[in-house]
């Protein structure tokens, strides 16, 4: 059952690095500025936890995050707002996503969805529509859902000094820039971002500054992400996006655009264990269910990605009870080819709680415009034309009898995505297998972001593997600190 959360309600409240010098001299590259240092107040040693994200500044802030005493949700949306910097192309204050969150004290998953939100028909003097912004909003929920963290406004605070004095180009970003350079450089904004004076991509390694979204950041971060819905920079995106094409979008459109709680997709694996999948609208979540109970009948990876495509299908077209529709065989064709873009975001810290993530703007870098003096570009608005929505897919599993964290997977790669997380959701849950042979098994185009601890976590953290794809550009990151 959805329930949605109002803001006002809301309350704040693998690459294994071997040692501590390793993983400050990553980060301090990284972004220029030293790690969170021993004496720090709530700076922790030891085991921390892991992180695996498509982009690998993103990691390294989640990392500081955990060193400095935050949980899975304070790393998980420092990340993320990250990211709406360094990959914005997936990842974008106006686009949106979803996640599912495990806090071993409630022991019992939930999803969180806050897509980019659709608009009622095309509007007006709208050549490329956009979506409703939701992404500040939803991160928001994440960390208030998980409370006891470090605070919200210091979880912005390297999204922000990133875009104010740069970053560097990564080869995510890069490979996304070239792959759409010709239209998206019709836009003076994004040329000037992501451009060098030539008209060439900024080259990898290179740094790029975004000043508009660093004031953008700044301004979320002192008068707080209500602020986007429902004051001044609410009024700014509604004059923005009358200025691009986008659409206007209104205050009352960004006031009524919330995040729900939405129950997650659960699958029995074995030995008491547990998975909790996104749920639809977030519909990549219910694919990769599907995807997993065909493997565990000892079905062909190909017969199971058949039937993940399916299952989406067929929730897009009718909905209904989407625990329900996992058991309806049978079920004919599939998605239609061209699914937008996403991108995976992983995290567990050392007690056990983690947060899973898939984030989209609903086609690479959105409308392809940057909204005038905010620095961010808008989401394409959802069914309008030829943008559909994406397969969002991420999951986690647990014991619910021990009270205790096994493993948690995102996954992105268009139609892939489901497989991307069902494929070593099966490998390791049913068969026990590591995380590099879990990645194997994921066919193109999917890429998987995991975590994994086969003997539960609390309990053996030396046994816990974190993994970003190796076909990817992501980096993974096992958070230790000595």
């Amino acid at each position: 059952m959805k329930s949605p959360i109002r803001l006002m309600a809301l309350v704040l409240g693998g690459l294994t690095l071997a040692g501590c010098d390793a993983t400050r001299n990553a980060t301090n590259s990284l972004l220029g500025a030293p790690a969170v240092p021993a004496g720090t107040p709530g700076h922790v040693r030891g085991f921390l936890g892991g992180v695996a994200a498509e982009e690998p500044v993103a990691a390294a802030v989640a990392r500081d995050i955990l060193s400095a005493g935050g949980n899975a949700a304070d790393a998980a949306v420092a990340a993320a707002f990250t990211m709406t910097v360094t990959l914005p192309s997936r990842v974008g204050l106006g686009g949106g996503g979803a996640c599912i969150l495990y806090d071993v004290r409630r022991n019992d998953p939930e999803a969180l969805v806050f897509l980019p939100g659709p608009r009622a028909g095309i509007p007006p003097n709208a050549d490329r529509p956009a979506a409703v912004p939701l992404m500040a909003r939803g991160l928001f929920a994440v960390q208030a859902r998980m409370p006891r963290g470090r605070p919200f406004e210091e979880l912005i605070a390297p999204a922000e000094q990133l875009a104010r004095f740069g970053a560097p180009m990564s080869r995510a970003l890069y490979n996304d820039l070239v792959a759409v350079q010709a239209p998206l450089f019709a836009d003076p904004q994004a040329r000037a971002v992501f451009g060098t004076p030539d008209g060439r991509a900024i080259a990898v390694g290179d740094r790029f500054q975004n000043p508009a979204l660093g004031g953008t950041l700044t301004a979320l971060r002192v008068a707080g992400v209500g602020d986007l819905h429902q004051g001044a920079l609410a009024r700014r995106i509604e004059e923005a996006t009358g200025q691009i094409g986008a659409g206007t979008i209104s205050v009352g459109e960004m006031r009524a655009a919330l995040p729900e709680v939405v129950r997650p997709v659960f699958i029995n694996a074995r030995g008491g264990d547990r998975i909790a999948f996104l749920p639809p609208p977030a519909d990549g979540g219910l694919a990769a269910a599907a995807a997993f109970q065909a493997l565990q009948a000892n079905e062909r990876l190909e017969e199971a990605e058949a039937r993940a495509l399916a299952v989406a299908a067929a929730w897009r077209q009718r909905g209904g009870d989407p625990q329900a529709l996992l058991s309806e065989a049978g079920l004919p064709g599939g998605l239609p080819g061209n699914l937008p873009a996403s991108a995976g975001l992983m995290v567990y810290d050392k007690d056990g709680n983690a947060v899973t993530c898939a984030f989209t703007m609903n086609n690479l870098f959105g409308t392809g415009r940057i909204a005038p003096g905010m620095g961010f570009l808008m989401a394409a608005a959802p069914n309008i034309g030829r943008v559909q929505p994406p397969l969002l897919a991420a999951a986690v599993g647990w014991n619910p009898n021990l009270r205790a964290f096994r493993m948690a997977a995102a996954g992105s790669g268009q139609e892939g995505a489901a497989m991307a997380v069902a494929g070593p959701m099966a490998a390791q849950m049913l068969r026990d297998a590591g995380a590099e042979a879990a990645v194997q098994i994921v066919p193109e185009p999917g890429r998987s972001q995991l975590g994994m601890c086969p003997r539960y976590l609390p309990g053996w953290p030396s046994l816990c593997t974190t993994l970003s794809d190796p076909r990817g550009t992501g980096v993974a990151m096992g958070a230790t600190d000595r």
